[in-house]
């Protein structure tokens, strides 16, 4: 059963975010908080695999909430999938950066909300590459955004860097084996390596690596 946590100050959304997701045998609504200090102290108690997590909320946004739940040791399982009204929301690449798997545009098909959910909560991160991957440009292009290198990417290997440099491309590990020839068994190992050297929580934090560290031309 996939617990899931709602977090968004509109009523009505919540409503219809609980009815989606109660309506799936394989998945259980594990609370709702209207403003982003109330998710995490929810997340904390209740400790869900996955949240839905609005950005602007009262109090504190979706975009700190996510960065006080991907700072705590006890929430490492918890995935936080940021749900934005725009698709170039200038808030994604912070959300990214702080530990969020991925984000979804607020009118997304509740198809594709639901396979979303399951797909975090198996683990896959990076929910749609080539739209996460435009977003990931857009704003770490931006003037303000200096390229600031990874403290442990000298622990990486040359293939590992340029591994990484593939993900950060929105590249899948099958896209990355058929790029450097390689079995996508190997590339999905590297790309292992990768995260736990740079203390990635998912690939979607690797693309920000990626970009932040000068590893993806721009």
């Amino acid at each position: 059963m996939i617990r899931v946590l709602i977090a968004d100050d509109q009523d009505l959304v919540r409503l219809g975010l609980r009815t989606l997701l109660e309506s799936e045998d394989d998945m259980a609504v594990a609370g709702e908080a209207a403003d982003g200090l109330a998710a995490v102290e929810m997340a904390r108690r209740e400790r869900p695999d996955v949240i839905l997590m609005d950005v602007r909320m009262p109090g504190i946004d979706g975009i700190e909430a996510t960065r006080r739940i991907g700072a705590d040791a006890s929430l490492a399982e918890t995935r936080v999938i940021v749900l934005t009204t725009f698709e170039l929301d200038e808030y994604v690449f912070d959300a990214l950066r702080y530990g969020a798997s991925g984000f979804l545009i607020k009118d997304t098909k509740p198809a594709e909300l639901l396979r979303a959910v399951r797909l975090v909560a198996e683990g896959e991160a990076l929910l749609s590459p080539s739209v996460t991957r435009r977003v990931v440009r857009e704003f770490a292009t931006r003037p303000s955004r200096a390229s600031k290198p990874h403290p442990q990417l000298g622990m990486l290997t040359e293939r590992e860097r340029e591994i990484v440099g593939l993900v950060g491309e929105g590249l899948s590990n099958d896209e990355i084996a058929e790029r450097l020839v390689v079995s996508p068994a190997t590339a999905r190992t590297h790309v292992s390596r990768a995260m736990i050297k740079l203390g990635a929580r998912d690939r979607a934090q690797l693309v920000v690596f990626a970009y932040q560290s000068g590893l993806v031309p721009l």
